[in-house]
């Protein structure tokens, strides 16, 4: 039998980017990707999908679209990328998100089920977001969890959490508290995938993604990260607006660290039940310092601090990687200067 893996959201950004490493694995690659028009503008293949990969169009949330995968292919691995994101767009589209979040990974479990297939793991991208705002301490060390900020507190311009400082997200000390139905639909598929592999005999491998970026990453979808519109704004000559005031900290992770992190859970050596691995570069910065390194690359005015907000966002978001190291075997190789230098020699003009 031919090794195969199924790769959901397999025309994706992160799956693009993963295509060349898993054709080179495994026998058969298939790429399960509806093509959203806010994705994929031309609905067609993209030209970064390894040519080895077999592309079935279909969506994860189809029942018939799984038994004629499954009818055809017994896959060894899944990798479960397909997902609606978007921490603002999940607020006003919560049916879409935990359609497509939620029921589209009991569609592909339920599948599996049908067809009496186990594959040997099933690994998951979940995402940072399932932390909400984390942990925080006070000055005597205490750790808190403040919770989500009210529209009152974001209105009256009150960022913080008066008197604790943020702790950088750890899957083995730090309990998810979503601030976004988005961040709760992840959660939930972290959950559905880890209690139903553990029970069947497959090994889920659960990755918490802080903010991906790099070459490939749709320029024209609203919701992906801030990086890509930030470059795209800077391009175009504006002022790129910075809210509140510029100082949430964030981590951004280059997509072939990403991608390598992804492989490596190929391997990773057993252990039960393995935690969510924290994948980021392991050091933040703030947007406005991100705004400023993109303005001055390409000669743009500077950044504008606007003091609006977006609803469900969190304050701080960064990570402790080194569980993901030491067990990946793996090690973020993209500094931010250079992965933005990539960017935006690789944005259309």
């Amino acid at each position: 039998m031919p090794s195969t893996c199924v790769v959901t959201g397999g025309a994706g950004f992160i799956g693009c980017a993963i295509s060349r490493g898993l054709a080179d694995r495994f026998d058969e690659v298939i790429a399960l990707d509806n093509l959203h028009p806010q994705v994929h503008p031309q609905r067609q293949r993209p030209a970064a999908l390894d040519p080895r990969v077999e592309l079935v169009v279909g969506d994860v949330t189809d029942a018939a679209a799984w038994d004629a995968l499954l009818d055809r292919h017994t896959p060894q691995v899944i990798i479960h990328l397909a997902a609606e994101t978007g921490t603002g767009q999940s607020l006003t589209e919560a049916s879409r998100h935990g359609l497509v979040n939620v029921v589209g990974t009991t569609q592909m479990l339920d599948a599996l089920v049908r067809h009496e297939q186990r594959p040997q793991r099933i690994l998951l991208a979940s995402s940072r977001a399932v932390y909400g705002e984390g942990a925080w301490t006070d000055p005597a060390g205490a750790v808190h969890y403040p919770g989500q900020r009210s529209r009152a507190m974001l209105g009256a311009a009150q960022w913080d959490f008066a008197g604790l400082t943020p702790a950088p997200h750890d899957a083995r000390t730090v309990h998810p508290a979503p601030t976004s139905v988005y961040a709760a639909t992840k959660l939930a598929q972290e959950h559905l995938v880890s209690a139903w592999c553990l029970a069947m005999g497959v090994r889920p491998v659960l990755y918490r993604l802080q903010n991906v970026y790099g070459p490939g990453q749709s320029p024209t979808n609203s919701y992906t990260g801030i990086v890509t519109l930030f470059a795209r704004l800077a391009r175009s000559g504006a002022a790129i607006p910075v809210y509140e005031d510029g100082l949430m900290l964030r981590d951004f992770v280059y997509i072939d660290d990403v991608a390598a992190a992804l492989l490596a859970g190929l391997d990773v050596a057993p252990s039960r039940p393995d935690p969510p691995y924290d994948i980021g570069s392991g050091s933040p910065v703030t947007v406005l310092a991100l705004a400023q390194t993109l303005a001055a690359r390409v000669d743009a005015p500077a950044p504008r601090v606007t003091g609006e907000f977006r609803d469900g966002d969190v304050r701080h978001a960064s990570a402790t990687i080194e569980p993901a190291q030491l067990a990946l075997a793996w090690r973020p190789q993209v500094r931010l200067a250079d992965g933005l230098a990539r960017l935006v020699e690789w944005l259309p003009e």
